[in-house]
């Protein structure tokens, strides 16, 4: 039997298996590089021109070189993001201990939300996301999603939204292991309090600006949910919600038809009602969006919501206040469209 290892007792790259037909002649194999130096030799060596045709790389070959980039970037500094990444992966154990493992004894539970929170915040760095990505660490955080830790299970939420957003091929991988299901699952029935807020963190980041993430939330039924989320009893939850809707009917105007069928229009009014807080200005935000639809207009002037008095009393408690200058303006707006404005064709006042 063949050593297992190269030099310095490292694994050698796999080989890929050999064509039917003859191969022209090659160079001596080499050992794998050791250095970032050698990775990059040995990058720019393989992209030199050469005579004979090339054999693709096989799917082996290809993740052992993603491994020994990962391994060569972490090792340029001793402690760098790469370490402490392969540190985090390693008190999670790979996510072996997913949706079928028990709870934790106290001590593992402990350093394993540690862990998700380091890697929470060293996710948000898209570069260290992509290293991320290279260690094979996507997968472990879906498992967790499925933990039955609930802090396990928001944590992973968490980082796996750091992970995903402003990076497309994070998201396009977590949308293939099946995360958005578990995520909105997560949010439409989850009895503890920190996963839900962080669930719907990870659908933001999953499906703004990705046409696949927000096809798989209309199929999946994603925004009756949101809608539902706006009523709410944990603040943080209602924040996001609306603000997940104000960014989708921004980049979607298209939406407005349907989260208008669904009711959206007197469950914002119904939060706008509630005691003023921040969420407040998306609420406004989504409303000013859907009165540019002519399904939306036609709800905001429905008399029964009562939706006119309530815009002119906001308007004159948040007269003069600068903090509240973005949601004034969409309070105006809403205003101009839908009452200081003559009624379209096919539409009430």
């Amino acid at each position: 039997m063949a050593a297992a290892g190269g030099a310095g007792g490292r694994p050698e790259p796999p080989q890929d298996r050999a064509l039917a037909l003859p191969a022209p002649p090659r160079d001596p194999p080499r050992d794998p590089p050791h250095t970032l130096q050698g990775l990059l030799e040995m990058a720019v060596t393989a992209g030199e021109p050469r005579a004979e045709p090339r054999e693709p790389m096989s799917e082996e070959r290809q993740r052992w070189l993603r491994a020994a980039m990962a391994e060569a970037l972490g090792g340029v500094s001793a402690g760098g993001p790469v370490a402490e990444l392969r540190r985090c992966l390693a008190v999670l154990g790979g996510g072996h201990e997913g949706a079928g493992a028990g709870v934790p004894p106290p001590g593992k539970a402990e350093a394993q939300e540690e862990a998700l929170e380091q890697l929470g915040e060293l996710l948000e760095n898209v570069d260290v996301a992509q290293d991320f990505l290279a260690l094979g660490g996507l997968e472990t955080l879906v498992k967790f999603l499925g933990h039955p830790h609930p802090p396990l299970r928001a944590g992973a939420a968490r980082a796996l939204g750091s992970c995903a957003q402003n990076l497309p091929p994070a998201q396009g991988g977590a949308l293939a292991l099946g995360a958005l299901p578990q995520l909105l699952g997560a949010l439409r029935g989850d009895p503890h309090p920190q996963v839900a807020p962080a669930a719907l963190f990870a659908v933001s980041c999953l499906v703004r600006s990705q046409p696949q993430g927000l096809q798989q939330l209309e199929e999946l039924g994603g925004l009756e949910l949101l809608g539902g989320a706006l009523q709410s009893p944990l603040p943080p939850l209602r924040a996001r919600a609306a603000f997940l809707l104000h960014a989708l009917l921004l980049e979607q105007p298209r939406l407005c038809a349907p989260l208008c069928r669904g009711g959206l229009v007197p469950r914002l009014v119904s939060l706008l009602r509630s005691e003023h807080e921040g969420t407040h200005e998306h609420a406004m935000g989504t409303l000013s969006s859907l009165a540019g639809s002519p399904e939306g207009l036609r709800a905001c002037r429905d008399p029964p919501l009562g939706l006119e008095r309530l815009l002119r009393e906001r308007r004159e408690q948040l007269g003069g206040q600068r903090e509240f200058q973005e949601e004034l303006e969409f309070c105006e707006r809403l205003l101009q469209l839908c009452f200081d404005s003559p009624p379209v064709e096919g539409t009430d006042r």
